[in-house]
């Protein structure tokens, strides 16, 4: 994935499912939420164990499938070995972009969403792509 292919998706991603949110501001699901909601990004959060609270003003919801309305792009803040069964969850919530955080790296995972027409970005984060790309709001 090119910086201009990055670009493009950071510009036309409105609403994010953030899977692996944790209401721990010391942890980096948390500080990325919080930034990405600071740039006009709508943020759902996702984690089973915090369904139904709130994070950071939104709702937090237990899996993709309960949420509602169309969702742009998946940021997943889980292990690499969870990455292809979300692939299949971002496929079947018919989802634009699966992003696996820097260190998820789960090569099955992208070429499953690639396949089904997901855009895949792999071992990034938005946090730092967005100030070196020079898109910061």
């Amino acid at each position: 994935m090119n910086d201009q292919q990055i670009v493009d998706i950071l510009e036309q991603v409105k609403t994010i499912a953030l899977v692996g949110a944790s209401e721990k501001a010391e942890r980096p699901s948390y500080k990325v939420m919080a930034y990405l909601l600071e740039q006009g990004y709508e943020v759902i959060p996702v984690s089973p164990k915090l369904a139904g609270q709130t994070l950071l003003g939104q709702h937090v919801y237990g899996q993709l499938a309960d949420i509602t309305r169309p969702i742009d792009m998946v940021d997943v803040f889980r292990h690499a070995e969870a990455a292809y069964d979300i692939a299949r969850e971002v496929i079947n919530i018919k989802a634009k972009v699966l992003w696996l955080q820097l260190g998820v790296i789960n090569e099955q995972a992208k070429e499953l969403a690639e396949k089904a027409g997901v855009e895949v970005v792999m071992d990034r984060c938005p946090k730092i792509e967005i100030p070196r790309l020079g898109l910061e709001k």
